[in-house]
C-alpha cells in the first residue's frame, strides 16, 4: 500500500515539475516572439484568462464551493481552496487594505519558478503573470471584476514590480496584489436567475 502511495505522490510531482517545464519552454517562446517584456507580459496574462475563463467551471465542479458574500471570502476560497487544487500550494492573504477591497496573495514557494534563470534583458518581464489572467478570467465568469497586479517581491524594499534574480533562486517571494473593482450584473430575462 505504502508503494502505491509514494507512486501518486511521485506522480504529483512529476506533474508539477513538467507543468514547470512546459511553463518555462512557453515563457521562453513568447520572449523570441515579441520584441519586448511589456508585450510578453500582456500575451502571458490574455492566456492566462482564457485559461481562467475555463478553468472556473471544473473548479466549481470539483470543489463544491458555494457562492461567496463578500471579497474575503472569496480571498480565502481562492487561497485556501483553488491554489491547493491546482498548483499544490496555500499563498497567505497579506495587507489587506482599510476598506477591505484589496488585498495580496503571498507565495512564499511558487511552483512556477523552479529551475527558472532569466537574463539580465529581461529586467521588466512579469514571469508568473499567467497567474493574475488565470484569476481575472475565473472571476469574471462568477460576476466579479477584479484589478489584478502580479508582482515580485524581494526583500523588506521589493524590487519595483521587475523580476528579480534573487527571487527565482528561491530568495524572494511571489506577491499578487488583488484590487476588487465592482460585481458584474448579470443581465438576465425578468423572470430568470
Amino acid at each position: 500500500m505504502s508503494r502505491q502511495a509514494n507512486r501518486g505522490t511521485e506522480s504529483k510531482k512529476m506533474s508539477s515539475e513538467l507543468f514547470t517545464l512546459t511553463y518555462g519552454a512557453l515563457v521562453t517562446q513568447l520572449c523570441k516572439d515579441y520584441e519586448n517584456d511589456e508585450d510578453v507580459n500582456k500575451q502571458l496574462d490574455k492566456m492566462g484568462y482564457n485559461i481562467g475563463v475555463r478553468l472556473i467551471e471544473d473548479f466549481l465542479a470539483r470543489s463544491n464551493v458555494g457562492k461567496c458574500h463578500d471579497f474575503r471570502e472569496t480571498a480565502d476560497v481562492i487561497a485556501k481552496v483553488a491554489f491547493k487544487m491546482y498548483l499544490g500550494i496555500t499563498p497567505s492573504i497579506t495587507n489587506w487594505s482599510p476598506a477591505g477591497d484589496e488585498f495580496s496573495l503571498i507565495l512564499e514557494n511558487n511552483p512556477l519558478v523552479d529551475f527558472v534563470e532569466l537574463p539580465d534583458n529581461h529586467s521588466s518581464l512579469i514571469y508568473s503573470n499567467l497567474l493574475c489572467g488565470v484569476l481575472r478570467g475565473a472571476l469574471e465568469m462568477v460576476s466579479t471584476a477584479l484589478y489584478l497586479l502580479g508582482h515580485l517581491k524581494c526583500g523588506p524594499d521589493g524590487c519595483g514590480g521587475q523580476v528579480c534574480p534573487g527571487h527565482l533562486k528561491g530568495d524572494g517571494v511571489t506577491e499578487i496584489r488583488m484590487r476588487f473593482i465592482r460585481r458584474i450584473e448579470d443581465n438576465l430575462p425578468v423572470g430568470e436567475e
